[in-house]
């Protein structure tokens, strides 16, 4: 029997099926990340920075609290790889046990002041009555704020009353992440309100809220997940943000006491001696501006990895 297909009809072969995994949403975002080489370096740097502090003083066999003020204000030696201070002290074991302190006030300010300015934003944005109006009343009142006076005379209020609470080195931090994040919300609720306002109007919020979603479930179960991207962002910012208001305060001299050596109390101590030993200043110095611009890349990186309509 003759074939039933006209010899001018063609026949094309189906293309195979693609039977790669799709690549997940971790793994693509890590793709993405890595594209920015400065924000890898910063990781890598940060790490390092990290490391050194939270492992570094188990290791290292001088304490903070020697002093040898016959070995005061010596250059960097065998025994003092950083030289030491004008009391003797080692300042490599300081730089070590005062990085914990800076990036822990750095990391704990961001956390308040992202918490806040989530539930802040996140209420406002989702309100549609005179609740919205009225946060971003209260968000422009702080932002009108000189933050810096009134950090100081906060601080100046209220130390002598959380040292008796929590201890010196206790009452101090709390006071300090306390006052940085309460003063440092305001952006984040800026940015999660405009988050939200777009987002409200989506068709899964509206099938949320005819489903019978309450108004909490949308916030933190289908409109807060979608809008994580730009805080995250923001968030590490604020870490850099914190890191510099601490050691401005401690500068100033108000901020941690001496025997509680953070970076910017590093920098306090070695003001009198910069003509004599200007690496005592120099090194806390570097450490702030290495942590900093690190931060600030790696968020520049995730700015450019959480963006979908960044093509690389």
């Amino acid at each position: 029997m003759a074939s039933s297909i006209p010899a001018s009809v063609s026949v094309e072969t189906p293309p195979p099926l693609d039977t790669t995994a799709p690549v997940s949403a971790a793994r693509d975002l890590a793709r993405r990340f890595t594209q920015h080489k400065l924000a890898t370096l910063s990781v890598g740097i940060l790490l390092l920075l990290v490391l050194s502090v939270v492992i570094g003083p188990w290791f290292w066999p001088i304490s903070i609290s020697d002093i040898d003020l016959a070995a005061s204000l010596q250059p960097p030696s065998w025994q003092h790889p950083l030289g030491t201070d004008d009391l003797g002290q080692d300042l490599l074991a300081r730089m070590m046990y005062g990085g914990r302190i800076s990036l822990a006030v750095g990391v704990t300010a961001m956390l308040v002041s992202a918490v806040i300015g989530i539930l802040v934003g996140a209420v406002s944005g989702i309100s549609r009555g005179r609740t919205g109006p009225f946060l971003m009343w209260v968000t422009d009142v702080f932002l009108s704020l000189p933050q810096l006076p009134l950090l100081l005379l906060i601080l100046y209020l209220f130390r002598d009353n959380l040292k008796q609470m929590f201890g010196v080195e206790g009452g101090v931090f709390v006071l300090v992440v306390v006052v940085i994040g309460g003063l440092r919300w305001m952006p984040i609720a800026r940015l999660v309100r405009a988050q939200f306002l777009s987002l409200r109007e989506k068709e899964f919020v509206e099938a949320a809220q005819a489903a019978g979603a309450t108004r909490w479930r949308q916030i933190w179960r289908h409109i807060l997940p979608n809008a994580l991207g730009p805080v995250i962002v923001a968030s590490t910012i604020e870490v850099s943000v914190a890191i510099i208001a601490e050691s401005t305060l401690s500068f100033l001299g108000l901020g941690f006491p001496p025997d509680v050596p953070t970076w910017g109390r590093l920098l306090f101590d070695a003001k009198d001696y910069l003509s004599i030993v200007p690496y005592a200043a120099m090194i806390p110095g570097a450490a702030i501006f290495l942590t900093v611009l690190s931060i600030n890349f790696i968020g520049d990186g995730l700015r450019d990895a959480l963006d979908p309509r960044r093509v690389f």
